[in-house]
């Protein structure tokens, strides 16, 4: 993540960006991740900097959990 926003020349130096883990969840290591940036610049900087973390992430295998439910089905019988 520190790359990916060392990278992008919209995100300012000073006061340099913040990433810090936010919540152990239940299954998941949750992060935020704050760059400043110019105000015309702040949706394009949101937008391409969650997308390239997460294509980064896909490349180096690191998978996002998701909610999952096993569903069991039970015939009755009379």
């Amino acid at each position: 993540m520190e790359d990916i926003l060392a990278k992008d020349e919209r995100i300012l130096k000073d006061p340099a960006p913040k990433i810090a883990v936010v919540e152990l969840a239940d299954s998941s290591v949750n992060f935020v991740v704050r760059p400043w940036v110019k105000s015309e610049h702040y949706w394009d900087v949101y937008f391409d900097t969650t997308e390239n973390i997460k294509k980064s992430f896909d490349a180096q295998g690191i998978s996002i959990p998701f909610p999952q439910r096993d569903v069991h089905m039970y015939e009755h019988k009379e």
